[in-house]
């Protein structure tokens, strides 16, 4: 009887340690959340490229990326998706990857490109500063902002750490000014400590003339239950009400997670694998226009690594654009590089300002 009486005095003792700890981190992690402004000014960081003039009639080379913070490779599962990575790749397959995605962007050469999951300083990514990496291709400033930024993430096992991500913007053209936009967050506490907090990155480019080029650059929600996804979405249609009422150019690309209801999926639904939500367009098709290419995947699961698996992952259309009536669209592409170096594939766009 004693025996058992101090058997269950150290299994209380265990748990009451394990409680106080437990206390302690969401006391910490609440203490240092990182609590955006609903809108902030960013930081238009100059870079050395020459600046390009922008006017009516002008045609533009844009690009955006989901690169996975050079983490999502062939190679990769992750525990969100329902595979069983947490540290997907070891540093050299991160550095392998963004050299391979540097060298796409290169070969594009785009006027703008569009950032999604590019990492500053996490431990997923073995702190690698990943938009340093993209500073000399040319580009004339950057802006980024953080929709990811935590201390440490305490789950799963082993934990995810420290992360410091978000959205970068570059480009050839001069900005006049970057803001980041507070997206609705779907997420209580204690949840939301360290959490995504997602946002819109907002890129100012003057045209000739006096109205501006405005670039939404977005990484909508993926795992709410829907209601931060309408949320969000109805904030993004707002800006383009706002900024097209001005005369304004505007065009949002990135990774919405939610597939345009004016595009269809040619892609075998697998229920067990993360399915995306549905973006109802058609009440918005006669003042903007939204581009997603059903004939090639921009994303692919990661419920398992791709090698090996490729014909039972899922598919997906969740990346594209939206763009205002005043814009022309000259060509739209899906590069499919096979998912190779990140799980999403580069949409490549040509327009003209009319």
């Amino acid at each position: 009887m004693k025996v058992a009486k101090k058997i269950l005095k150290a299994v209380l003792a265990v748990l009451l340690v394990l409680v106080f700890l437990l206390a302690g981190l969401l006391v910490w992690l609440t203490i240092v959340e990182y609590r955006p402004e609903d809108t902030a000014d960013i930081q238009i960081k100059a870079l050395e490229g020459e600046a390009k003039s922008l006017a009516v009639g002008d045609s533009i080379n844009i690009s955006t990326w989901n690169i996975g913070y050079g983490a999502l490779g062939n190679n990769a599962d992750f525990f969100m998706d329902g595979g069983k990575m947490v540290y997907s790749a070891d540093e050299e397959r991160v550095q392998a990857n963004l050299n391979a995605i540097v060298s796409e962007v290169k070969a594009q050469n785009p006027d703008i490109v569009l950032f999604q999951e590019i990492d500053i300083d996490s431990d997923r990514s073995y702190h690698t500063n990943e938009p340093l990496l993209f500073e000399n291709l040319g580009f004339n400033n950057s802006a980024f902002a953080n929709n990811f930024k935590v201390e440490y993430a305490p789950i799963p096992v082993p934990p995810m750490g420290k992360i410091d991500s978000g959205l970068a913007t570059f480009s050839k053209y001069p900005s006049s000014s970057a803001t980041r936009l507070q997206l609705p967050n779907p997420f209580s506490w204690p949840i939301r400590t360290f959490n995504l907090k997602r946002c819109l990155l907002i890129t100012r480019i003057p045209v000739e003339g006096g109205k501006e080029l405005v670039i939404v650059n977005l990484h909508l929600e993926a795992f709410d239950d829907g209601e931060g996804k309408v949320l969000q979405a109805q904030m993004l249609m707002d800006v383009f009400r706002e900024e097209t009422a001005k005369g304004n150019y505007v065009i949002a690309g990135g990774d919405f997670n939610q597939r345009f209801s004016n595009t269809e999926n040619k892609y075998q639904v697998y229920p067990k694998q993360w399915q995306p939500a549905f973006m109802d367009v058609s009440s918005f098709e006669n003042d903007f226009q939204f581009l997603m290419d059903p004939n090639v995947a921009s994303c692919r699961s990661l419920y398992k690594p791709l090698v090996g698996n490729e014909d039972v992952l899922q598919y997906y259309i969740i990346d594209g654009f939206i763009i205002s009536k005043n814009i022309r669209v000259d060509s739209y592409e899906v590069k499919d590089l096979g998912f190779v170096n990140s799980d999403h594939n580069p949409q490549v766009l040509k327009v003209t300002l009319q």
